[in-house]
């Protein structure tokens, strides 16, 4: 049974084979492109559940591809693992910036690839863990703020928020536990479902994302709280 559709970008066909004969060994549907602009075109049509995107490419390199898909209402909440030999440090960070919900730098192991993928898969599923907050017909209640679990939407003031699926996460998990401090790893564990080989980075980016989108309305940004040295918090909200 097909159980997610992967749309594999890169140049190199020798790397969409290798991918798609381990994706498709574990039940996972693979369509590939070649080139940028194939890309966006696939991404729009076949609306796959993940892109693994390289970033040299023919054409549109894959930050503009993936600025792009950001761009758009009907691909900008798929999830991206940005796959390029490039392994600076500033390059992971521009593609976290721009959308991206990992990096792959190669060469990369397809065992831990496939697991990455699937792990961020199951990312998409609801989550069990949490709950100390006030839940009202699947929706978590805090001050302003309203997460409506079923619907994977985020209200303020009635606002429904424009957030990426896992900043989504993000915000449900520590606003399932308010007052208590996530370390950096503890979240990366949690909300990226893997070691993300010690990149704590990665949740200080989509933290700072999140916030962000908060900030139109006075005071809700300061629901996540920073702990200096240890990690993070959704603070507890009276009503």
């Amino acid at each position: 049974m097909i159980l997610s559709r992967i749309l594999v970008v890169d140049d190199e066909k020798n790397i969409i084979e290798l991918l798609r004969f381990n994706l498709e060994r574990e039940g996972l549907e693979v369509i590939a492109a070649y080139d940028g602009q194939q890309a966006v075109e696939q991404a729009r049509t076949e609306k796959p559940d993940l892109i693994i995107l390289d970033i040299m490419l023919p054409l549109m390199d894959g930050l503009e591809v993936c600025r792009q898909l950001n761009q758009q209402a009907e691909t900008r909440n798929i999830p991206v693992i940005m796959l390029s030999a490039k392994g600076d440090e500033l390059d992971k960070i521009l593609g976290l910036e721009i959308g991206a919900d990992d990096y792959v730098t190669k060469p990369f192991s397809p065992r831990e690839l496939v697991a990455r993928v699937k792990a961020r898969l199951r990312r998409l599923q609801p989550c069990a863990e949490g709950g100390e907050s006030e839940i009202i017909g699947g929706r978590m209640v805090l001050g302003r703020l309203i997460i409506d679990q079923e619907r994977f939407e985020v209200l303020v003031d009635s606002d429904k928020l424009d957030l990426t699926p896992k900043e989504f996460e993000l915000l449900r998990f520590m606003a399932g536990e308010p007052g208590k401090v996530f370390s950096r790893e503890h979240l990366l564990e949690k909300i990226w479902g893997y070691d993300f080989a010690g990149d704590s980075r990665t949740v200080d980016v989509h933290i700072r994302h999140l916030r962000q989108k908060l900030e139109k309305y006075p005071g809700v940004a300061q629901y996540i709280e920073t702990v200096r040295g240890v990690g993070y918090r959704f603070r507890e909200v009276l009503d």
